[in-house]
Parts: structure tokens; C-alpha cells; sequence
């Protein structure tokens, strides 16, 4: 889903060529064809791996690397990424490193470019950017540095729950900078000039929710072909819908028929 920054976010959902917008009180109905194709080489596949790929993409393209995951793992630097031409365009370009609060205070990293998007993905209530450098290994070294002393995930069923008790994200930025005084400077030291002191205003986001679920029950169409109910919110990339939550990221490359009624 794609969201439009505003009070509160607007999403719409990409059907087809089409851009259907999304709104609480909506009913909807979406129902699987059984066509399942790669999001890399669109060849039909069985399952989904990675939230989009076929089998054999997950296992030799560079975007399925553990270091997506890890990446203080980043091994481009060494010679060793498996699609150069992808590290350079993904790997060596300016990426933040950052605070949010979404099922509590967490830190992460996200390229430049995506900024408000992840935030926005992850459900994240209010977000701070800390750090700006000129690759992903620098970023994922900075989080695993402050990961020492905060959460590095999100809880997504807390997430889903309702809105996390505020926090004074610039508050524990500070407090994490003193923390981690050392082991900053050290990187900065393996990385010089190679770091961007960000930490402007908190960014803040409102979700159209009417409703948030007291128990979280995860939809999918694996096991469920048609899912169908009243919309209740939308948060991150999920549909709250009054007969459970629809993670939209994780069926992406699934063909399916979506009805909206008012």
C-alpha cells in the first residue's frame, strides 16, 4: 500500500494499473486466484519466499542476502556482493539511521530515499532521524551500537494493539549518544567524514484507525482463499479488518480480486 502523508495518512492499494483509495468503514473482499508470480522474474511459483520471490531468486539474488537482514553484514566493500551493479545502487548510497516508537522505542536504518516511508510501513507513531552516512555497512554498524541499549524490532502484534505510550524520542537520543559516546567515535574513526549529526524535529503520524483489535488474529490467503470483512484501520501495511489483520506486504506477487463497497 502506498500512503500519503497527511492527518491522518491516506492509503490507497495498487490493483492492476489502478490506485483503489482505502478508508475505515469500507467492507472488503479479497480473494485469491491461485496465481502466485515472482516479483523478480514473473515466473509462476508455488510459494512466495521473502515477500515476493520465487525459489530460485530467493537463493541467488543479492536484494535475498542475509545481510538485507543483518547489515552489519554487508560484504560489499570486500568484493564479495553477488550483484555488484545492485550494491551500488542499493548498498553504497546515503542511508539514516533512526528512533521510532511504534510498539515501543526501536532503532533502524533506512535508505534516504525511503524516509518517511519505512516509518510509515513499520507503523511507527512518531520517528527521529539520528545519523546520516554514505552506506548501508556504516548504518548497520551504528544500529548494532545502539541496538546494545534499545529494541532493533518492532512487536507487531503490540503494534496493532492501539498506539504506544508516548516517548521523548530526542530525550533517549541524547541519552543513547552519551551511551554510546565511545564506540560512535570509534566508528567514525574506521568511517571519517562519513557521518551526517541529523536529529531535527520529530516527525509524527496519525493511522486511520476506528478500531483497534483487543486480540490480533493474522489472515492469509494460504490457508484462507477468500478474506472478507469491514475495515477498521489501516496501520503500517495492514488492513484491521473486524475478522483479523491482513499483512498486504507479505502477500505481494499474489494475483487477487479486490471488491470495495462504501
Amino acid at each position: 500500500m502506498r500512503a500519503e502523508v497527511k492527518a491522518p495518512l491516506a492509503y490507497v492499494i495498487p490493483v492492476g494499473e489502478n490506485l483503489v483509495p482505502l478508508q475505515p468503514g469500507q467492507y472488503l473482499r479479497l480473494r485469491a486466484t491461485g496465481s502466485i508470480r515472482c516479483l523478480h522474474c514473473q515466473r509462476s511459483t508455488r510459494k512466495s519466499y521473502n515477500q515476493g520471490y520465487c525459489y530460485v531468486c530467493f537463493t541467488k539474488l543479492a536484494a535475498c542476502d542475509m545481510c538485507i537482514m543483518r547489515p552489519e553484514q554487508c560484504h560489499f566493500a570486500a568484493g564479495t556482493c553477488r550483484e555488484p551493479a545492485w550494491g551500488e545502487q542499493h548498498c553504497m548510497v546515503p542511508h539514516v539511521v533512526y528512533l521510532a516508537n511504534s510498539s515501543g522505542i526501536k532503532v533502524g536504518i533506512t535508505r534516504q530515499t525511503q524516509v518517511p516511508v519505512r516509518w510509515i510501513d513499520q507503523g511507527a507513531s512518531a520517528a527521529l532521524p539520528l545519523f546520516q552516512v554514505g552506506s548501508r555497512l556504516h548504518s548497520g554498524l551504528i544500529e548494532v551500537t545502539l541496538a546494545n541499549h534499545v529494541a532493533d524490532k518492532t512487536q507487531w502484534q503490540a503494534m496493532l494493539r492501539g498506539r504506544p505510550d508516548d516517548v521523548d524520542l530526542l530525550e533517549r537520543a541524547e541519552q543513547l549518544m552519551l551511551l554510546c559516546a565511545h564506540e560512535l567515535s570509534e566508528l567514525e574513526h574506521r568511517f571519517p567524514g562519513d557521518r551526517v549529526h541529523l536529529m531535527p524535529q520529530v516527525q509524527r503520524f496519525e493511522y486511520p484507525v476506528l478500531r483497534y483489535p483487543t486480540k490480533v488474529k493474522s489472515l492469509s490467503l494460504d490457508t484462507q482463499p477468500v478474506i472478507e470483512g469491514v475495515l477498521e484501520g489501516i496501520k503500517g501495511q495492514y488492513l484491521l479488518l473486524d475478522t483479523g489483520v491482513f499483512n498486504v506486504r507479505k502477500h505481494t506477487s499474489y494475483d487477487i480480486e479486490l471488491e470495495v463497497k462504501a
